[in-house]
């Protein structure tokens, strides 16, 4: 089920988006091929705390992040993986692992990578392991402002 969060923040913004639904993945690889997208075009959610903040990173599903990269690209000195137990209190309303892109919405950074800019649409995880969510690139630009970086 896609999160209530989002779902009303979407609407508010009148912003255009499709779901679909399919069986339960535990990762954005078997996602992407469960919901027939490109693992290049799946965006997955990384969180992670750098210098004691928590921030997001979005990337597509084929690529990995590389904390090394991503401290350079923060400027920060300490970067690592949030541990699960973080990442529930951070995503009350989301399914572990399966928080969308939105960390606006959750009072946190949010870092993209220039990969997912290239298509007009991005594709993610909106809350469970067994949901899709499909919408312009331009929206999700024009409401997260995300930080675009290279991991």
């Amino acid at each position: 089920m896609i999160s209530e969060r989002l779902r009303n923040f979407l609407e508010q913004n009148l912003v255009k988006y499709h779901t679909e639904m399919h069986p339960s993945t535990p990762d954005a690889m078997r996602t992407a091929q469960a919901a027939h997208v490109p693992g290049r075009e799946f965006a997955k959610t990384v969180i992670f705390k750098a210098d004691g903040r928590v921030g997001m990173a979005v990337l597509p599903a084929t690529d990995q992040v590389h904390l090394a990269e991503l401290r350079k690209a923060l400027g920060s000195t300490e970067v690592s993986l949030a541990s699960e137990e973080e990442m529930k209190a951070a995503f009350p309303d989301c399914d572990i692992g399966a928080m969308p892109p939105f960390g606006n919405l959750y009072d946190m950074e949010v870092f993209v990578s220039e990969h997912l800019r290239v298509d007009e649409s991005i594709t993610f995880n909106a809350g469970s392991h067994d949901e899709v969510m499909k919408m312009s690139y331009r929206d999700y630009e024009r409401l997260v402002h995300p930080n675009v970086v290279h991991f």
